[in-house]
């Protein structure tokens, strides 16, 4: 059997290139990977502006058609997605609601309802009641707003789920897909509370496996911030070849 394709659905704002680090370190391991294109933050592409907008559907759609054409182009390779804290929300929308891949990778990766953030969340909830508000008059979120340039769609479906905690799309059932869980020791975006809440609303325990990426285990310069880490991603790397290892 050949060797798997990775498929990365980047975090909210971080273009595509910044994962060259993680692509590579795939590779490295015989796997191949790609980075695939954060919409509105890429060099040369639109940005988010009043005439161009998207949604969580759409990005779920562009995942959707990587996986048919990696399938179609060598149809016995198995496909990963990996989803990188807004990456993996989206992901999960496209485990629900399109042909699944073979394996599900989630890091950072959380449900961002502002009841599960220390203080409240006021600050969570802050952006959660403001960006609708920005958006209608804008026509999209500005900088310096969180995760700006933003489509309006995009970020008023994700304003929501921080104030519901349900998200943009229906969940008929939890993702049977198997699944890795990454958490980030120290991560105070996806922060341990949310992250639970991603697992227990959103996969099937009988098919996930979680696994908490310590301090102590990065190499020397590493850290596992929430999106530094992939500036050494060889660990994570590790955990999921040996993970994909079981689940084949």
């Amino acid at each position: 059997m050949p060797a798997p394709l990775v498929l990365i659905s980047a975090a909210m704002a971080v273009p595509s290139g910044f994962y060259r680090p993680l692509v590579a370190e795939f590779q490295g391991r015989g796997w191949e990977a790609k980075a695939l294109p954060t919409r509105g933050f890429e060099r040369g592409e639109p940005v988010a502006s009043r005439s161009h907008d998207w949604s969580y559907a759409d990005e779920m759609t562009a995942i959707a058609d990587e996986v048919a054409k990696a399938r179609a182009d060598q149809p016995d390779r198995p496909v990963i997605v990996m989803g990188h804290s807004l990456g993996a929300q989206i992901s999960v929308g496209h485990e629900l609601h399109h042909p699944p891949s073979d394996g599900f990778v989630a890091i950072g990766a959380s449900v961002p309802h502002f009841r599960s953030y220390p203080g409240a969340g006021l600050h969570v909830l802050f952006l959660g009641t403001s960006v609708p508000i920005v958006t209608r008059v804008m026509g999209y979120l500005p900088k310096p707003f969180f995760g700006a340039p933003g489509a309006r769609t995009l970020m008023r479906e994700w304003a929501r789920f921080v104030r519901t905690g349900r998200p943009p799309y229906a969940v008929p059932h939890r993702v049977t897909t198997p699944s890795l869980v990454v958490q980030l020791e120290g991560d105070t975006y996806a922060v341990p509370k949310a992250t639970e809440v991603f697992v227990d609303t959103l996969l099937d325990p009988a098919t996930t496996t979680r696994w908490v990426y310590a301090k102590d285990a990065v190499p020397e310069g590493g850290t596992t911030h929430h999106v530094l880490w992939v500036k050494t991603p060889g660990p994570v790397v590790d955990r999921i070849v040996s993970w994909f290892a079981t689940v084949r």
